[in-house]
């Protein structure tokens, strides 16, 4: 499953900007299911057609990234942000825009208080040695994301843009495994989430389900001196109780904390006190979706060196499979 997540984390995908990423998911699926189609915002939908309930699985393809606003004379780019960016795990990282320009990103010498630091007053270097110079390899509106490599560290996998390849990965995954099942599935990977749910909003409206899923990273409270969460990298996929944009839906719930105890699955709840999922778009589509989520656990969730666990993805996997057949 590394291999998979390494393709998947090393894809292009800032969000707006997802034909990469959706290429190589594509590929991942190839002709394993009845259907596959990307709809007009973008979103990559492979259905397993049948006569039993409409079911709708979602992960995000999208990642956070920059887009360039200025160049000034000395060929030095101003940027915003796509998606929340912190200007603190930002300072003194590599960003690649699609194109394959590689550039550095710092501050403005006169700060005098890191305090103080904005991506206002951050910029990107290429190397260039003028304002025409850069224009030659980057325009205004070119999006680009973080480098951050992707390594496994014993049970644990760290790199940029796990959230959510991984949870796309653990789609592809259950694609791959899939048994026989009445059911028609709708394997959807989204675009734009990180900017407010954007591709689960007009996908649900398309497939209208009776039932979502939603598969992302949630962030943990094993690290020190964080806040308090009870959830814990290694410690199993999280059921989703509730964070800013849903209160799951009881019985989705249900159904997943039953489904991991029958499986023997470890498995944590997770009530997240900011954010959101894709859950949050589709549980208000229409006249209503029970929705519910499982969550990948993730430290350092936004940065290029996010960590999760290799058993918790693996256990994911199995989860989910078990709960949509």
């Amino acid at each position: 499953m590394f291999d998979l997540i390494k393709r998947l984390c090393q894809s292009f995908g800032v969000s707006g900007n997802e034909e990469d990423i959706r290429d190589v998911i594509k590929s991942e699926i190839g002709n394993k299911l009845n259907e596959v189609r990307v709809d007009a915002l973008g979103n990559l939908i492979a259905v397993k057609k049948g006569k039993g309930k409409k079911i709708m699985v979602a992960a995000h393809m999208d990642e956070i990234g920059v887009l360039a606003t200025f160049i000034d004379e000395k060929g030095f780019i101003r940027f915003s942000n796509i998606g929340g960016v912190s200007q603190f795990f930002a300072l003194g990282q590599r960003v690649k825009f699609r194109n394959g320009v590689t550039g550095a990103v710092f501050y403005e010498e006169k700060l005098d208080d890191m305090k103080n630091l904005k991506l206002s007053s951050m910029y990107i270097d290429i190397g260039a040695i003028s304002r025409e110079d850069a224009e030659k390899k980057v325009q205004i509106g070119d999006a680009a994301c973080f480098l951050g490599e992707t390594v496994q560290e014993g049970d644990v996998i760290i790199s940029k843009a796990l959230d959510d390849r991984a949870g796309c990965s653990v789609l592809l995954q259950a694609i791959k495994n899939l048994p026989e099942t009445e059911n028609e599935i709708y394997f959807v990977f989204t675009v734009q989430e990180e900017l407010g749910l954007r591709g689960a909003k007009t996908s649900a409206y398309q497939i209208l389900p009776d039932m979502a899923i939603a598969v992302d990273v949630t962030k943990t409270g094993d690290t020190p001196e964080c806040k308090p969460m009870a959830v814990k990298c290694g410690g199993g996929p999280a059921v989703k109780i509730k964070d800013n944009s849903v209160i799951c839906h009881p019985e989705v719930r249900r159904l997943l904390e039953d489904k991991a105890k029958q499986l023997n699955i470890p498995y944590q709840l997770e009530v997240l006190s900011a954010g959101g999922t894709d859950a949050g778009a589709i549980h208000l589509t229409a006249g209503g979706v029970p929705s519910g989520a499982i969550s990948i656990p993730c430290r350092n969730i936004h940065s290029p060196s996010e960590i999760v666990s290799l058993k918790d993805l693996e256990n994911a996997v199995k989860l989910l499979t078990e709960s949509i057949i």
